[in-house]
């Protein structure tokens, strides 16, 4: 299931990764700082545009962050099988 929460942390931990602050990303992103907060936090999803967006100024394809994601959603999945 693709919830906000799992897309944020994904996107978060790509971004600390690679040591890269949420001003530059958003900056580069073209959308506010508090907006990437949001996505990150899981308090919004964010568009198809923005997702692409996300990942030039990650300096990443998006298949390739959505791949991050998609594991993401692995670790969650296996997490509710052990439960």
């Amino acid at each position: 299931m693709l919830n906000a929460e799992t897309v944020g942390a994904a996107i978060r931990q790509v971004r600390e990764k690679k040591g890269i602050s949420q001003e530059v990303v958003s900056s580069f992103a073209g959308i506010g700082r508090t907006h990437l907060s949001a996505i990150e936090r899981g308090q919004r999803k964010p568009t198809l545009e923005t997702f692409f967006r996300l990942s030039e100024a990650l300096g990443m394809a998006a298949s390739d962050l959505m791949r991050e994601i998609e594991k993401e959603i692995q670790k969650e999945n296996d997490k509710q099988e052990e439960k």
